[in-house]
C-alpha cells in the first residue's frame, strides 16, 4: 500500500494549530485552487464524526465520505468510507516543538482500485499531486496562523494568498 508523508513547522502554538485543523471549515480553507471543496455535511470534530463533501477538480466532481477517529489536541485521522480510492487513511499529527512552534505531520496510507476504475484516482492522487496539494496546505496554514490579519487583508484572492504565502516561505528560509 503506498504511503505519503509531509512534515512542516508553523510558528504558532500547538493549541492554535489544533484549533485551526479541528474547525469544520478547515477543509474548505485548506483546499487550494484550482480544486474547490463543496461541503455537504460535516459533524463537529469528535471520534466518529462524518464528513461528506465533493472535491471539484475543475468541472470534475469527486464525491467523498470520511469518518474521523483518534481526535484529540495532537491530531486526528480521517478514513475514507466512500470515495474515489480503494482506501484512504490520513493521519494529521501536531507536535509542539516549542511554546510558539508546532510541527505538523501528514501521513496518508492509500490504495487505488485496479484497472479502469482506478484510473481517475491514480491520476488525481499520485505522489506529485499530493506533494503539490500539501505544499499549498502548508502555505495556507502558515498564512492563517503566522500572518497578522492586517497583512492577510492586503493580499486579494487566491493569487494574493499564494504570493504572500510564498513570500512568507522564502522569508522563513532566510531567517
Amino acid at each position: 500500500m503506498p504511503t505519503f508523508e509531509y512534515t512542516f513547522t508553523v510558528n504558532a502554538p500547538l493549541t492554535a494549530v489544533s484549533d485551526f485543523h479541528h474547525d469544520t471549515r478547515a477543509l474548505k480553507t485548506l483546499t487550494p485552487p484550482p480544486i474547490f471543496a463543496q461541503i455537504h455535511h460535516f459533524d463537529p470534530m469528535v471520534d466518529g464524526a462524518i464528513a461528506e463533501f465533493t472535491l471539484w477538480f475543475g468541472p470534475l466532481p469527486v464525491r467523498w465520505k470520511a469518518i474521523h477517529s483518534n481526535v484529540g489536541p495532537n491530531g486526528f485521522t480521517d478514513t475514507q468510507i466512500s470515495g474515489p480510492l480503494q482506501s484512504w487513511q490520513h493521519t494529521h499529527t501536531f507536535t509542539a516543538v516549542s511554546p510558539t512552534t508546532t510541527r505538523v505531520n501528514e501521513h496518508i496510507a492509500y490504495s487505488h482500485h485496479d484497472g479502469r476504475r482506478g484510473f481517475l484516482s491514480r491520476l488525481l492522487f499520485a505522489q506529485p499531486g499530493l506533494f503539490l496539494l500539501f505544499t499549498a496546505r502548508q502555505l495556507i496554514t502558515r498564512w492563517h496562523l503566522e500572518l497578522s490579519p492586517a497583512r492577510r487583508q492586503g493580499a486579494v484572492g487566491a493569487a494574493g494568498l499564494l504570493a504572500a504565502a510564498g513570500g512568507l516561505a522564502i522569508w522563513k528560509r532566510r531567517r
